[in-house]
């Protein structure tokens, strides 16, 4: 099996769980406090006086720290994305196959991939519409590895226009996913959109996705998994496409090289994240708040970060993913940068 992971690989481990057991708490920057210097005459205030400076100071609090709707966020993204996916993807002949694609592509979710991508964009400077091609583009490779399933809360693809109209939807899907990012995008040079159609090639093939799940298949029924090598597997069969969908949008936007890799280090992370915590919540919570079978993982007897860590070294695993993630934010505008911090805490407190 160790044939399988190459330690040499493009896909490089920059959360590595080797790294955990090191794990420090980090301490927290002083805060200094400004006092003005004091008046040379005594000032007398009414209350009215001191109660209309105590509203401007709070006026001016407010403004220096904006808050900042993720629920009103999410709505209004995923709103943006379901139109533009409905659009994309519209009933033309052969009716049945573009039937199949829609009736799994346009099932609802939340639309995590596309946000991030939107939001990786927006923060360098970009804006919606130029990310909104490989936004779509990212959503229909997930849904295109999820046909074969039943995530969607709705009877599987395959059941309604049969096995093989299934596969073939899932072909197309991808194949489309390529074409909408080269005809859609607008307002971008031809290098950077010929950069993100490589960008995303490459973190769905042989090295990416499909490499996590070839391992994660041929790791069914071994006896001892080590970190190292579900790592492989997560970093490739989930953070692939998330750190794909992040780092289209920095492409996209007109980031710098710098950026693109801090930003890519960033999905990385949250990729990884994100199955930790799946991995807590198969085993902490039960089918009715998950909306899936829970505790398939413990029946299957699969190799899970609890499993190898525990339920608490989990936890603290996810903690430092998420604040590793964050660091890589640092140097970015802080108000474009709140909905990616609030994507990741999403991903590191669901409940589902």
């Amino acid at each position: 099996m160790s044939a399988l992971v190459n330690p040499v690989t493009t896909w490089s481990q920059t959360s590595s769980v080797k790294d955990f057991q090191g794990l420090r708490s980090r301490s927290i920057l002083p805060i200094s406090f400004y006092l003005s210097k004091p008046t040379k005459k005594p000032i007398n205030f009414s209350s009215n006086t001191l109660s209309a400076i105590l509203t401007k100071e709070e006026t001016k609090s407010s403004e220096k720290i904006p808050t900042f709707d993720f629920k009103k966020y999410m709505l209004e993204k995923a709103n943006s994305v379901n139109k533009a996916l409905e659009d994309a993807v519209s009933l033309r002949d052969p009716l049945k196959i573009h039937e199949s694609m829609r009736y799994s592509l346009l099932a609802g979710g939340k639309r995590v991939r596309p946000m991030l991508c939107i939001a990786a964009c927006e923060l360098v400077g970009g804006d919606e519409s130029t990310a909104m091609p490989a936004a779509c583009a990212v959503e229909m490779i997930h849904t295109m590895s999820l046909m074969h399933d039943d995530p969607l809360g709705k009877p599987t693809n395959h059941k309604i226009y049969g096995e093989d109209v299934a596969v073939l939807a899932g072909d197309a899907l991808l194949a489309f996913s390529f074409e909408h990012i080269a005809i859609a995008t607008k307002g971008v040079s031809s290098e950077r959109i010929v950069r993100v159609i490589g960008e995303l090639a490459k973190c769905i093939g042989s090295e990416g996705l499909v490499a996590g799940q070839v391992v994660d298949i041929c790791s069914e029924g071994m006896t001892e998994v080590g970190l190292d090598h579900l790592e492989f597997i997560h970093l490739h069969k989930t953070a692939a496409l998330l750190e794909g969908s992040v780092v289209l949008g920095a492409i996209l936007g007109g980031a710098n090289d710098d950026e693109v890799e801090k930003l890519r280090k960033f999905a990385r992370n949250i990729g990884l994240l994100f199955q930790v915590v799946d991995d807590i919540l198969d085993v902490t919570k039960s089918s009715q708040e998950l909306g899936k079978t829970a505790g398939k993982d413990l029946v299957a007897d699969k190799t899970t970060y609890p499993k190898l860590l525990g339920i608490e070294k989990s936890r603290e695993f996810a903690e430092k993913l998420n604040r590793e993630a964050q660091e890589q934010l640092v140097g970015f505008d802080s108000v474009r940068a709140a909905p990616l911090i609030a994507l990741a805490n999403y991903i590191a407190y669901r409940d589902n």
